[in-house]
């Protein structure tokens, strides 16, 4: 299963599928049929893709394998940084997942992607430059942290909340030790995975104030720096810095991405059940 090109947010069409508009809503004539035969759940992709990013290479294959061993079937539209800028550009999706592959070209459309997923319930998965993003904007959004910037995007800012690692992760693998009692620690079943980076920022200070406000740091490294934050209280909100779409070949999902999916076949569900006949 390829992404599913559709005509750009700006009307003009494209030859290259980097960029993708939301899906059109149903006609009204066409709901009853939709709720005999319920269309895919819509899952946000939501980064600049390019062949550059080995991950953005693994997604297809992982969206097939998620449709043929667990029949989750995903309806995914690729939305580049400076699309999701747009007011709503991921209103209507049953999930976000803010892909690795920063830095993005438009930090700001990254970051208004995450906040509607997060303040709208959408289920929502970030990796690598995603998860150094969610908590950026919760930062920002939720803790009144307006000044605090990420390191590779404003070199010059006088207060990062995003900084380089002491140690590169780009394309090593470490153990994570998982939170007992926490959504990570269900999906995995264990207190203690080993996982792929690749990636050479991390979050450092202001930890302590993201924690107050209700972000949930559930897996950190074995020197005991964050891997894993969560959202307590929202249907899926997930972000993690190692990327789980790198795990294995391919053929079998890392259990967070089946997670995610999972989700937003259940928010589709309802959405489709809210309908009116």
């Amino acid at each position: 299963m390829t992404p599913t090109a559709a005509r750009p947010a700006s009307g003009t069409a494209s030859h290259i599928a980097s960029h993708f508009a939301p899906p059109p809503a149903p006609h009204p004539a066409s709901r009853t049929s939709a709720r005999t035969a319920a269309r895919p759940a819509r899952v946000a992709l939501v980064g600049d893709r390019t062949p550059n990013v080995v991950s953005h290479a693994r997604i297809p294959r992982l969206l097939d394998a998620l449709a043929a061993r667990d029949r989750l079937v995903l309806d995914p539209y690729w939305i580049p940084s400076e699309d999701a800028e747009a007011d709503g550009a991921v209103r209507g999706f049953d999930a976000v997942w803010v892909v690795p592959g920063s830095p993005y070209r438009s930090e700001a459309g990254v970051l208004a992607a995450i906040r509607t997923a997060r303040e709208e319930g959408i289920p929502f998965l970030g990796t690598c430059g995603g998860f150094q993003h969610a908590l950026l904007e919760f930062a920002r959004a939720v803790c009144g942290l307006t000044g605090v910037a990420h390191a590779e995007n404003d070199p010059g800012a006088q207060d990062f909340l995003i900084e380089p690692l002491a140690c590169s992760l780009a394309g090593h693998e470490a153990a994570v030790r998982l939170e007992p009692g926490s959504l990570i620690h269900s999906l995995l079943g264990s207190e203690r995975t080993v996982e792929r980076y690749s990636c050479n920022y991390g979050p450092s200070r202001h930890l302590d104030t993201l924690r107050a406000h209700g972000l949930r740091f559930s897996g950190r490294d074995d020197d005991g720096a964050v891997r894993i934050a969560e959202l307590p209280g929202h249907p899926f909100f997930v972000a993690t810095l190692f990327q789980p779409e790198l795990s294995g070949d391919g053929s079998q999902p890392h259990p967070v991405i089946r997670a995610l999916a999972r989700a937003a076949v259940g928010h589709a569900a309802a959405r489709e059940a809210r309908q009116p006949v």
